[in-house]
């Protein structure tokens, strides 16, 4: 990691940048392969698995059989974890639940919202180097609990034309109703128009590299939703000489090792701690299975020296980490003040691998500095809310008369007439 000291706030902009592609750089490919799979269906999207996955697939929808061969896969031991997991995420996002807003606003005016579940819901689950199967707890159980008729998940198949056991395993335990053997660009275009096999989507959720996140971001011009532009993971600690630097190591190094283009950012006040965690950084990544992976991610990856926490917190602001560890002797300042983060954990206990996997909050988080007006999904995200009105006679002549007089302002007569017919009605 390159250590930057006390740098200029007119430089954080060119430090904080992340080391990502410009969408320029790859949304023509996205937009062929968009193109193309909205002309010609499964041929295409088959044609693309072949191309980017190297497998070609006979039947791309997952079968029972492979469900129950999964199962029988999958250790006891790792079932039982996933399902502590699942119980925690579950009990977190039931509590998200809201219910029936009513306001009576004037005499005879009454107003009320309710949520409604997103029917037909697409989840992305990464394969790849990394099978993440606890990406399938972190949508499909709120997608579960908002009621969400159809929960069809697309993964990408491994060499052997199969996703792995535990990504089968999970979303057979949350509910999803059709799992397809399709990743990339390729299965978020399916989820966006449709073809023979996958099922269009009102909106797509799920983590990926920069291509996927591209694709979902285009996917919004053909009138699908997304929950976030979530691309490649980050995380920014900030620590004082109170920190354990073996432990902001492992931190820093747990975020290093999802790809190459992950980014982590250390921002101490402690010289000393920087150098420390540093030294630690070295000796832990070289027992890491992931090391080339994780060394690339440390290559893009820096550790600033800020003079106090306040500049500390300004600076973490302007980036807008996905996820920010507080480890300092003043957590609450940055509790308190924090206003850019996807997620937040406090304290030398509390790894960012918890929120990944088992405390119960969601992993599926803004990146790219996205958490300045993104939230990471929750139970909201699976639903949509609907107002409601009823206006009784007195509730019509208590506002009629100033919805007359807006209309007229406007100039929208035909507005202003349908309250005047029913004002004389009334009277």
């Amino acid at each position: 990691m390159k250590t930057i000291l006390n740098p200029l706030k007119k430089d954080w902009s060119q430090i904080l940048e992340r080391p990502t592609k410009t969408v320029d750089d790859i949304e023509t490919t996205v937009t062929q392969i968009f193109e193309d799979i909205q002309k010609n269906g499964d041929t295409a999207v088959n044609k693309y698995t072949a191309k980017f996955d190297g497998i070609t697939i006979d039947n791309t929808i997952v079968s029972k059989d492979e469900i129950d061969e999964a199962i029988s896969l999958v250790s006891d031991e790792l079932k039982s974890a996933i399902s502590l997991a699942k119980e925690n995420i579950y009990n977190f996002h039931k509590a998200q639940k809201t219910y029936k807003v009513f306001v009576e606003t004037a005499n005879g005016v009454e107003c009320w919202q309710e949520k409604r579940p997103i029917q037909k819901v697409g989840l992305y689950i990464p394969g790849g180097t990394a099978p993440l199967f606890s990406t399938v707890l972190m949508l499909a159980v709120p997608a579960q609990i908002a009621g969400c008729k159809e929960i069809v998940l697309c993964s990408p198949p491994n060499k052997e034309g199969k996703i792995h056991p535990a990504i089968l395993y999970a979303a057979n335990l949350c509910g999803v109703t059709k799992i397809i053997k399709v990743g990339g660009i390729q299965a978020i275009a399916g989820f966006t128009f449709g073809t023979e096999t996958i099922p269009q989507v009102y909106k797509i959720f799920g983590p990926g590299n920069q291509f996927v996140t591209v694709a979902k971001q285009l996917s919004t011009k053909y009138g699908v939703a997304i929950d976030m532009p979530a691309g490649p993971s980050e995380l920014l600690v900030v620590a004082d000489d109170s920190a354990k630097a073996s432990f902001v190591a492992s931190d820093l190094l747990s975020q290093a090792e999802h790809g190459v283009d992950s980014q982590v950012i250390l921002v101490s006040t402690s010289l000393s701690l920087i150098d420390e965690v540093s030294k630690e950084i070295e000796k832990q990544v070289l027992g890491l299975p992931r090391v080339e992976i994780a060394k690339q991610a440390i290559a893009n990856s820096k550790s600033i020296l800020v003079e106090n926490d306040k500049i500390a917190l300004e600076l973490i602001n302007e980036y807008g980490p996905e996820h920010f560890i507080v480890c300092t002797n003043d957590t609450d300042f940055y509790i308190d003040n924090i206003e850019n983060a996807g997620s937040v954990f406090i304290g030398n206990y509390t790894p960012e691998s918890a929120g990944d996997y088992a405390s119960g909050t969601n992993h599926t988080l803004p990146t790219n500095g996205f958490s300045k007006a993104y939230s990471g999904v929750n139970l909201d995200s699976f639903t949509k809310s609907i107002t409601f009105q009823k206006i009784s006679k007195k509730g019509i002549q208590t506002i009629g008369n100033a919805i007359e007089l807006m209309a007229d302002a406007e100039g929208l007569q035909a507005h202003k007439n349908a309250v005047t017919l029913r004002l004389k009605e009334v009277l």
